[in-house]
């Protein structure tokens, strides 16, 4: 009788000890392993494969640069109207056909992007023949949570037919890439967009 229980006692040992074996295999297996979070583990907000979007304000067709850029056609915006200044010339810009477009007088560009960091160009130029000096006029832009408030391309371009470059870095978290435009003194304008992932 007690040679039984001892042959019993050993066999459940033994079972016991098989399963703690695969217990402390599986909990050790990257699968199940708890990961620490750290900033080179958490998830990336890159989008290291989108690709850069560009937008010729104004334009009604699609136009390759000289760098070999495809900018789109006008399209996002809500509101206002667009115009082709024709062969004007522009200093300061190595593709001065993108700043002869303009769309004006809009509230709102809207675009749908994939969520993460950008770098959005917006590229300006005072082309409009009856703005003739700096305060003629201004307005405010809204790149996501970033403010460029009471903008003057004239002013700030140095003159008209001169080309203005702003770098805004922004975080989508909605899925749309916004800019509002809000009026001042005249039309808000805008001669293209570069949505760029960063």
């Amino acid at each position: 009788m007690s040679v039984m229980k001892i042959c019993f006692g050993l066999a459940i040992l033994a079972i016991c000890g098989c399963a703690n074996k695969n217990q402390s295999s599986d909990s050790s297996s990257p699968a199940n392993r708890p990961t620490k979070m750290n900033a080179s583990t958490l998830p990336s907000a890159r989008n290291p494969s989108a690709k850069a979007i560009r937008i010729d304000a104004g334009a009604k067709n699609p136009f390759v640069d000289a760098d070999g850029n495809t900018w789109q056609a006008d399209s996002g915006f809500s509101g206002g109207g667009m115009v082709d200044r024709g062969n004007v010339q522009i200093a300061n810009a190595s593709n001065a056909a993108m700043y002869r477009t303009e769309h004006w007088g809009m509230n709102l560009f809207s675009l749908p992007v994939r969520n993460g960091r950008y770098k959005v160009v917006l590229h300006f130029a005072e082309t409009y023949p009856e703005i003739t000096a700096a305060g003629q006029r201004v307005f405010t832009v809204k790149v996501e949570d970033q403010e460029i408030r009471d903008l003057d391309v004239f002013k700030e371009a140095g003159g008209a037919a001169k080309a203005l470059v702003k770098n805004v870095p922004v975080t989508v978290n909605d899925g749309k890439l916004d800019i509002t435009f809000t009026f001042g003194e005249q039309n808000p304008e805008i001669n293209g967009i570069e949505i760029i992932p960063q």
